[in-house]
């Protein structure tokens, strides 16, 4: 699903150039439930936004379902993310003055598909998350992990191949954070949906099948778990 190859991510500063990443190689196959996770400044946001292809790399190959996404233009790239990633924030990146319901066809709407195939489609996703009835609330009238069911939704209702989430659980206590990390396990175990989480939340490290550990944008540890 997802191949990495000597990735090298620098930003440009007045004096010598920040080396993000260095040489990282890395390879996530269909339907793993992984979390990259690190401390601060070791590389994890970096990766994961090369792989959501909302950035670009210094040097290095990604592929993504074995399509070359390096050297993409910047509206290949807008495709790739539209049809084929779904995105979970920490702070939830709903729109304020839509509802729901609204939230979740948008992400539909940008692929051209008919009014009656949104809405059945955007319900039946927050159904799936739980918000059934729920469907006409501003997000100012949900609570922080009914926000968060939102934009899983949002991010699945496209049937992307991957969901990419950066740290999800950060703005939730640590009950609705459970509860999220076990909605999103469960969807990955029914729908083969691809989960790769970037954290630095131990409950999220407990609960993936598969843990990346990053230090100075190098993998130093990488450990499958059982089910």
């Amino acid at each position: 699903m997802i191949e990495i190859r000597d990735l090298v991510k620098e930003y440009p500063t007045e004096g010598e150039a920040v080396r993000a990443l260095r040489g990282l190689t890395l390879t996530i196959a269909d339907e793993e439930f992984v979390s990259i996770a690190g401390p601060s400044g070791s590389g994890k946001t970096t990766l994961l936004n090369l792989i959501g292809c909302l950035d670009t790399a210094t040097s290095g190959e990604i592929r993504l379902n074995q399509k070359l996404v390096s050297g993409m233009t910047k509206r290949e790239l807008a495709s790739i993310r539209r049809e084929s990633l779904g995105f979970v924030f920490q702070s939830y990146n709903l729109i304020p003055v839509l509802t729901a319901l609204e939230n979740v066809a948008l992400a539909l709407e940008l692929l051209g598909l008919s009014h009656n195939q949104v809405q059945v489609r955007a319900r039946a996703a927050l159904a799936e998350v739980g918000l059934k009835g729920l469907e006409d609330r501003l997000p100012g009238k949900l609570s922080g992990g009914q926000q968060q069911r939102v934009a899983i939704a949002r991010a699945l209702v496209k049937n992307p191949a991957v969901v990419l989430a950066d740290e999800p659980t950060a703005n939730l206590d640590s009950k609705t954070g459970e509860e999220i990390l076990k909605l999103m396990r469960n969807l990955n175990e029914t729908t083969g949906t691809t989960f790769v989480f970037s954290t630095h939340d131990k409950m999220v490290m407990d609960y993936a099948k598969r843990l990346v550990l990053l230090q100075d944008g190098q993998i130093i540890h990488d450990e499958r778990r059982g089910p």
